[in-house]
């Protein structure tokens, strides 16, 4: 895919060591995956790419910010990222990535492409419940939560008096005293 060409490293042509790659990831990344949860995305992704005689190994550190909108509210928010994962690859004879830490690439392969594993190690850092943090301290003011305070039952509903109770029921209440 030619929208991912800037993902690419070509580790064939590197020294033995550690290699530093920057990406700055937005909205436009998440786009050519067709993943529109995001408002808009603003995260800077740090890859060190270790290059061994056998195997290559990679850490990506993703840190910055997600703005989406709240669970209960739907009010737009800015949460914040910031995750770590690690890939071995490794070279064998053919193409293998069962395995989520493990990848295997076949002899001839001279280069990776990493927006897969960009792609999954932003989207799967976003929390599962996205609760706005004005909820949480109180602080936000929105019209969905007065609506929802004022619809919520409060505890003068609860305790009726008896003078509301239909009669009948009241009838009822004896069968069950009754031995």
């Amino acid at each position: 895919m030619k929208v991912f060409k800037d993902y690419i490293i070509q580790f064939v042509g590197l020294k033995e060591g550690e290699h530093h790659f920057n990406f700055d990831i937005n909205n436009t990344f998440f786009q050519n995956f067709e993943y529109d949860e995001f408002n808009s995305a603003d995260v800077k992704l740090e890859l060190k790419l270790i290059k061994k005689t056998t195997l290559l190994e990679l850490y990506f550190s993703a840190s910055g910010f997600i703005n989406v909108n709240c669970d209960l509210t739907n009010e737009p928010y800015d949460q914040a990222i910031e995750d770590e994962y690690k890939l071995v690859v490794k070279f064998g004879a053919e193409y293998n990535d069962d395995n989520e830490d493990i990848l295997i690439v076949a002899h001839g392969e001279y280069e990776i492409n990493v927006a897969q594993y960009i792609y999954e190690l932003i989207v799967l850092s976003v929390p599962i419940k996205r609760v706005h943090p004005g909820i949480e301290d109180g602080s936000l003011q929105s019209d969905i939560l007065s609506k929802l305070e004022e619809l919520s039952p409060n505890e003068d509903s609860k305790t009726k008096s008896s003078e509301d109770i239909d009669p009948r029921w009241n009838n009822l209440k004896k069968l069950l005293t009754d031995k």
